[in-house]
């Protein structure tokens, strides 16, 4: 039988894509620290770490469908990156490839961006949104806190590009 951490869950702020992040990854860790067993917050902790695939942490269904979307998602990346250099895609590919319609288009709408911060944010609201859609059903579940955990990674991402000194970043760029 499952385990709920109804209290822990329900303390949670919402989550919004366009709103602000309301506390860091490392401080929603420290919370469930409290409140989770430390199995399962050392889970939290590699599923939130960029690129983790471990099958410790593919043990929950919600994760695994959000691995392989991820999967998906660069590899159809890899794929319109490869045709407009005219090489092969199949040395950069990572398997399991499970090619779809849907996240070809997301990839593609990313790529023709004239604007490279529109792409990302393309990219990170399709994330997003699948883990939306991931999240049905898992009210106070630990899929949930991996859901949550996953959101609050994009959100911290897109703060440190919004408070990023952009002055500093160009004049950076331009004498180097």
């Amino acid at each position: 039988m499952p385990a709920y951490y109804t209290y822990l869950i329900s303390s949670l702020p919402m989550l919004n894509f366009s709103a602000k992040l309301p506390f860091s990854l490392e401080a929603f860790f420290n919370k469930c620290k409290d409140l989770l067993p430390d199995k399962e917050v050392e889970i939290l902790r590699l599923a939130c770490e960029q690129n983790n695939y471990s099958s410790e942490v593919l043990q929950g269904n919600s994760f695994k469908q959000w691995v392989d979307f991820e999967i998906s998602l660069r590899n159809e990346l890899v794929r319109a990156r490869a045709a407009r250099k005219k090489t092969d895609p199949l040395k950069f590919l990572r398997f399991p490839d499970s090619p779809q319609v849907w996240i070809s288009h997301i990839a593609m709408a990313a790529y023709r961006s004239t604007s490279i911060l529109e792409a990302e944010r393309i990219l990170d609201q399709a994330r997003w949104n699948v883990l939306e859609d991931l999240s049905l059903g898992h009210y106070f579940d630990f899929d949930y806190l991996l859901i949550y955990g996953l959101k609050l990674k994009i959100l911290e991402r897109w703060e440190k590009i919004q408070t990023a000194d952009k002055e500093l970043l160009l004049n950076s760029v331009i004498l180097n």
